[in-house]
């Protein structure tokens, strides 16, 4: 059901030695007693596991079987961006307990950190939560990622978390690279896309944190009140530019309504739903992270767009192979094409 997380019995694909796991939660001093674990299903990347032990609760992330694309599933990266901001800044993430990179544990690095209560919205109009309060979950959302990219990621420790410089460059072959690693069909507006791009990279060089899958399925909200209380699956945070954060955080208001597998605004009246339209978020996010404006945003929301079709053909890759997260992953996948040619037609229309 929306705004609860879906938790299953662990699937087949992801099944992992659980006495060896709890000898090693018991040498970290993290068990009370038996440990149970079920896997929360929702994520189509790194599989994410509940431990249950007396009155403790934890969530374990950990790389998914198989074979995977170079430089994909980092579970160290996560671990440690979340640690450093729960260290030095007010970015609401979950407490941090143990990264361990021995395979002859479970099999894959993982990483343990506190179980957060609260409910996950995956769908933009926000449907299960009272109309009066869809506006507030979108300010907040927002006004999380503007304090996310105030945050001096020198001073927390993550001046060698990414290049500062040359990111929606650097960006555009990098996913270019996954998307023909991961190609299955033709798919002709990912080629004019990835053309285009790399002869439209904004003169703008900004950095920050960037989260990288900044939307509200990966945000944890309070279970009475619409407040963010934790931002989680940090697997593509890097240092980046924000205005691609941003973008991405806004591809609902640039995907259609009503069609499986996408999660879109676009057509719907959202006055009349409680939901804040694009610009007021743009101006919202720009008061909250201290900037005079924005400057190619087309050009910023193409490249959203592209990277997320990128990042869908990677997912129904996987599902082909057996081995994706989510027993839904076949019928997303198959959304790459649509969103590319979303990408598209705004880069088409761009003066």
């Amino acid at each position: 059901m929306e705004g609860q997380p879906e938790i299953v019995p662990v699937l087949e694909a992801h099944r992992l030695d659980e006495a060896r796991l709890a000898e090693y939660l018991e040498q970290h001093n993290l068990l009370d007693g038996a440990l149970k674990v079920r896997q929360f299903q929702g994520g189509q990347s790194n599989p994410t596991y509940l431990l249950q032990s007396g009155d403790r609760e934890y969530v374990l992330r950990k790389k998914p079987p198989g074979k995977v694309l170079p430089s994909a599933h980092q579970v160290d990266r996560e671990y440690r961006v979340m640690k450093a901001l729960g260290e030095h800044s007010e970015v609401p993430v979950p407490a941090m307990h143990l990264l361990c990179e021995d395979d002859d544990v479970i099999g894959t690095s993982f990483y343990v950190m506190d179980f957060v209560p609260g409910r996950v919205f995956t769908q933009p109009q926000l449907e299960a939560l009272p109309k009066d309060q869809r506006a507030d979950l979108y300010n907040d959302k927002i006004d999380t990622l503007a304090k996310l990219h105030s945050v001096d990621y020198q001073a927390a420790g993550l001046g060698d978390f990414g290049k500062p410089k040359g990111y929606v460059e650097r960006q555009v072959k990098r996913w270019s690279a996954q998307y023909e690693a991961s190609k299955t069909d033709e798919m002709p507006a990912m080629d004019n896309l990835m053309a285009w791009l790399a002869d439209n990279i904004p003169q703008d060089d900004s950095a920050a944190i960037a989260h990288g899958d900044f939307r509200l399925g990966n945000l944890l909200v309070d279970n009475r009140t619409p407040d963010v209380v934790a931002v989680l699956d940090w697997e593509l945070a890097t240092i980046g530019h924000p205005l691609a954060d941003l973008a991405y955080c806004c591809l609902p208001y640039h995907m259609p309504h009503g069609v499986n597998g996408v999660r879109g605004l676009d057509g719907l009246d959202l006055r009349a739903r409680g939901i804040p339209d694009e610009q007021s978020l743009l101006q919202r996010y720009c008061e909250g992270a201290g900037r005079d404006g924005i400057n190619d945003w087309p050009v910023f929301l193409a490249f959203a767009l592209f990277r997320s079709a990128a990042i869908l053909q990677g997912v129904y890759a996987r599902a082909l192979q057996g081995n994706a997260s989510n027993r839904n992953a076949l019928e997303v996948g198959k959304r790459a094409g649509l969103i590319a040619e979303r990408g598209w037609q705004i880069a088409r229309t761009y003066k």
